[in-house]
């Protein structure tokens, strides 16, 4: 665009310049000698003034006696000057008196009234000419609307290797493969395996799935092409499988390469379920993409490595051996990985001494590589603002609580001593309950002081993951979650509405223990109901009734029964331990916000 704006530009100023010069060389008005009548001439000829007459042509170019400028006529056209004269009054004598010449007319007129004339035209011909060629670029931008746009990257300069990518050892040690088919292919043709045409990897978002596939290229040191699935599909169908062709082109004669297409399933998804049948754009794309996978030949050494975190909805012709031979799975980090990861990425960062990487990598289970990224990234905000000159603890403590409940602290929120009453015993009901339900997870903190859409909260996080948990888990998470309604039911003889994301999940959790874990003892070990799932939006809809209205009636007197149980066992323990719930809720109104050790030490 720069480029081509450049040389218009040019184009306009030599026009410019070019016209302006013919006009000044052209029309000079001190150069242009004076020009008088054939009256004045012949006036002039009779008092013997005229010293010589040139005729060129129909001009006249006068020489006086007493004057070293001459001056300029013109005679009528055919009439010869002479004859002129004589009928102006001229003698025969007195025209003797000057010498008269003649020369052949020049083509100087001529040329100027063919520049006169020409000129406007020169000026059209010009902006045709600009126009043409901005034209034609457009051609070019329409022709190559399909080529690829994918991003290239050489391998020259790897910025990212497999030391910057933590918490996936396993799929690591999958690709481990790939980098070295790429530096040595000979070494795996020699022994007649195939090369591996595609990889898939699979996980959660933020678990590093893009990451990853960069650390191949740079671990290989070949070139990588990056590009999202949505950019292959456009309005105009063919436009996709033209830049997937372009794509795979490009590819092939930079080999040996790696093509990463970033969520795949925008256009790998199941064909002949779209409103257009098997015609429309993005089933064209994927189709494209299927023969050029299949295309490939041993001696190309293009790997294809694509992500997505829906493979449930990808089409069986993509997935199957010949053109995804391996499947990685990025799951979320463990308590290992959550460390390894912090300490990729405070890597380079200052960080205070006492620094804990360990805890804090406990107290984040479910968190992936981009949360403990933004977790790192939000304590280096806080330490700054804070006029730190390093990271400290307390901010990252700080950091993890507002990545996981979505917000800083909003103390500015305005709370009536009622209604901070009110919170501060629902919160103790919580962690009381959690501190005598030995099945639940420590309580890391209580605060009454509101965050996000909280006014309070009891963090709790599990001593480790979890990979398993058993119907007694289960029971006290519901007891726990009953403990702050409980609580503001046992003190004030009322409820309020500060406890419906508690009944939610609790909920939740008590029909899966009936409908699909099979933890009811009267329902026995069946699975209730089926997940029906929409190929359009990736997402579950609505629940399939597999089962009749009577064992419906039962499922819902299940969950009833169980919540119900859990609601008289939390307050037979509230109750017995009311003196315990004072002293915390006390505590909370004075302090506000209490970690571990402060409650440990007030409840011993």
């Amino acid at each position: 665009m720069g480029a081509n704006w450049s040389r218009n530009a040019f184009v306009y100023l030599l026009i410019v310049v070019a016209a302006a010069t013919l006009f000044i060389n052209i029309y000079r008005p001190g150069d242009a000698p004076q020009q008088i009548s054939l009256t004045e001439l012949a006036r002039r000829v009779q008092a013997g003034e005229v010293k010589t007459l040139l005729v060129s042509g129909d001009e006249l170019r006068v020489q006086f006696v007493d004057e070293a400028a001459p001056v300029l006529s013109r005679r009528e056209e055919g009439v010869p000057v002479t004859q002129t004269l004589r009928d102006l009054g001229v003698l025969p004598e007195q025209l003797a008196k000057v010498a008269l010449k003649y020369e052949a007319p020049g083509n100087t007129g001529s040329w100027l009234a063919l520049a006169v004339n020409l000129l406007p035209l020169l000026f059209i011909g010009a902006l045709f000419f600009i126009l043409f060629r901005q034209t034609q670029g457009g051609g070019n931008q329409a022709l190559s609307f399909g080529k690829s746009k994918a991003r290239v990257f050489t391998g020259d300069k790897p910025t990212v290797k497999f030391e910057d990518v933590a918490g996936s050892d396993e799929a690591k040690e999958e690709l481990k493969e790939v980098v070295e088919f790429l530096k040595e292919p000979q070494k795996f043709v020699a022994l007649g395996a195939r090369i591996p045409k595609g990889v898939l990897l699979v996980g959660p978002p933020g678990t590093g799935k893009t990451l990853m596939a960069k650390a191949v290229s740079g671990e290989a040191g070949v070139p990588f092409f990056s590009i999202s699935g949505s950019e292959f599909v456009e309005m105009f169908v063919g436009v996709g499988a033209s830049r997937v062709r372009d794509l795979f082109e490009q590819a092939k004669r930079n080999s040996p390469c790696i093509i990463f297409v970033d969520e795949i399933d925008a256009v790998g998804r199941y064909r002949g379920t779209g409103l257009g049948g098997s015609h429309d754009e993005r089933e064209q794309t994927l189709n494209q993409i299927l023969v050029e996978m299949d295309g490939f030949g041993t001696d190309t050494n293009v790997i294809l490595i694509a992500a997505t975190n829906r493979p449930d909805i990808l089409d069986p012709a993509l997935l199957r051996p010949g053109r995804f031979d391996r499947r990685v799975t990025m799951d979320r980090p463990d308590i290992v990985g959550r460390r390894a990861v912090l300490e990729v990425h405070v890597r380079g960062k200052p960080v205070e001494p006492g620094v804990d990487l360990e805890r804090i990598a406990r107290q984040t289970p479910g968190f992936v590589g981009a949360d403990l990224e933004n977790v790192v990234n939000e304590a280096a905000i806080l330490s700054a603002r804070r006029n730190k000159r390093a990271i400290g603890m307390q901010e990252l403590q700080e950091a993890v609580e507002r990545v996981g409940m979505g917000g800083p602290e909003r103390r500015s929120r305005l709370m009536s001593p009622q209604e901070k009453k009110v919170v501060a015993y629902h919160e103790a009901g919580h962690a009381l309950v959690s501190y005598l339900c030995k099945n639940s997870d420590p309580v890391q903190k209580i605060t009454i002081v509101p965050r996000g859409g909280a006014g309070g909260y009891v963090w709790r996080v599990a001593e480790k993951d979890r990979l398993l948990a058993k119907r007694a888990y289960f029971l006290d998470h519901i007891a726990v979650a009953l403990g702050g309604r409980v609580a503001e039911e046992l003190v004030f003889g009322d409820v309020s509405n500060g406890a419906s994301m508690d009944i939610q999940q609790l909920t939740q959790v008590a029909r899966a223990m009936v409908t699909r874990y099979g933890m009811s003892e009267k329902m026995g070990p069946l699975q209730f109901g089926q997940q029906d799932e929409l190929v359009f939006l990736g997402r579950d809809l609505a629940e399939q009734r597999d089962y009749s209205e009577e064992v419906a009636e039962e499922i819902d007197a299940e969950v009833h029964l169980l919540v119900d149980s859990a609601y008289h066992r939390v307050r037979a323990l509230l109750a017995e331990h009311v003196e315990l719930l004072h002293k915390l809720a006390n505590t909370l109104l004075e302090r506000e916000t209490l970690n571990a050790e402060e409650f440990a030490a007030l409840l011993a």
